[in-house]
């Protein structure tokens, strides 16, 4: 009999957690690694939430909450979907989770069957399809390309539509590439999505505040009110607030669904930790203007990145319109020669070598599904990218001579 379930063997090993500890074995031998693989603010958590947390202790309020959330920050919730989407939502159609993944793994589990198929376009966040499958759902994956900005096209969604189709992942600003959709090109894919009555949206929208150049991201029901029914947002105060450690995601859709992930919870970790959901409260209901100083700073990182990039042989990179990742296409590296003769053959020797011969750790495009490609966070210092993109152009001589 074998020792471990058929279920986990489905699931693959993160290749990001896999990057972090080798890079951070390196570091603790005391080499100079430059991460640029972390997908967390750089920044510390703004004061009154932090204050909001201490105060939370002090009241003693460490204790065992409802499983779905506390009546505080479920109104916060609604507030901010009123205040950003103009969405309505009532209590019962919110769920507090152990941060956004939480939220994508309940929902699976609430709503998959067997053999139940799930549209991912590619380049996607690296848990989505082991989320499926650990739900026994089958991922179908549809590539984006380059050219149309790493967004799939209303063609392509259609023509990957079945009569098992159950869920389609609209990740917008994404994770890994930054594109984000316009109104006009969600409008586009809710037109699809509408016509087949059997197909729900899952939106991830956490990126939504991180976003440049006068973009304004919008949530797919705000531009397909008809979707209401048949739509969940998953979201969390992880990216927008530097909040990735407080564990705080969240969750809004239909009534019988938003219960039937409360349920799932309710026997997996119970309630998100409720020190955590009085920080998420002030997150969320205190003033907005404390995103400005790190949406600058990522504004002024994104562009430097990008034209650093570009002026690397064998390297091009897009300008994404969101999130803290540039995806850039390092095709012009591939099929090279490391100094010792090895041939690079996919990203992931591209990064296995950028790590051991030039201590840059960042993760490859496959593991998002889409090759030849690189993700590289700036949610790092400056002098950090400065370094990295001198060390990149190390790497890009080395392979071209």
């Amino acid at each position: 009999m074998a020792l471990l379930s058929n279920r986990i063997q489905k699931v693959k090993p993160s290749p990001t957690l896999a990057i972090a500890a080798k890079a951070k074995a390196l570091q603790s031998q005391g080499i100079d690694v430059i991460d640029l693989g972390s997908g967390e603010p750089d920044f510390d958590t703004p004061k009154h939430i932090k204050k909001a947390a201490i105060q939370a202790i002090k009241s003693g309020f460490t204790k065992y909450t409802a499983v779905d959330g506390i009546p505080e920050l479920k109104k916060a919730i609604i507030d901010k979907f009123q205040r950003d989407n103009h969405l309505t939502f009532e209590p019962a159609q919110i769920v507090v989770t152990v941060g956004g993944k939480q939220a994508f793994y309940n929902l699976a589990q609430a709503m998959l069957n067997p053999g139940d198929e799930v549209i991912i376009p590619a380049p996607y966040w690296v848990s989505y399809p082991d989320m499926v499958l650990l739900a026994d759902g089958v991922p179908v994956i549809v590539a984006s390309q380059e050219e149309t900005g790493f967004k799939i096209t209303p063609e392509a969604l259609e023509a990957a539509i079945t009569p098992k189709s159950r869920l389609v992942v609209i990740n917008s600003p994404s994770n890994p590439s930054g594109a984000a959709y316009t109104r006009e090109e969600l409008a586009q894919l809710g037109a699809v999505i509408e016509r087949h009555p059997h197909l729900w949206a899952v939106v991830d929208d956490i990126y939504d505040k991180l976003v440049y150049d006068g973009f304004k991201a919008v949530t797919l029901t705000e531009v397909v009110p008809a979707l209401i029914d048949r739509t969940v947002i998953v979201h969390g105060v992880s990216k927008t607030y530097s909040m990735t450690g407080w564990r705080i995601g969240y969750a809004a859709g239909p009534v019988e669904i938003i219960r039937a992930m409360s349920k799932m919870q309710s026997q997996s970790t119970s309630n998100a930790t409720s020190i955590a959901q009085k920080a998420a409260v002030a997150a969320l209901a205190g003033p907005q203007k404390v995103i400005k100083p790190m949406l600058k700073a990522f504004a002024e990182r994104r562009d430097y990145v990008v034209k650093a990039l570009n002026d690397i042989p064998g390297i091009h990179c897009r300008a994404p319109e969101g999130s803290f990742y540039v995806f850039p296409n390092v095709g012009g590296l591939i099929g090279t020669k490391t100094p010792d003769g090895t041939e690079i053959k996919s990203s992931m020797e591209l990064a296995a070598f950028m790590l051991e011969a030039h201590q840059l750790a960042l993760v490859p495009g496959v593991a998002f599904g889409m090759d030849p490609y690189i993700r590289i966070s700036f949610a790092t210092s400056m002098d950090n990218l400065q370094r990295a993109m001198a060390r990149i152009r190390l790497v890009s001589q080395d392979l071209l001579g």
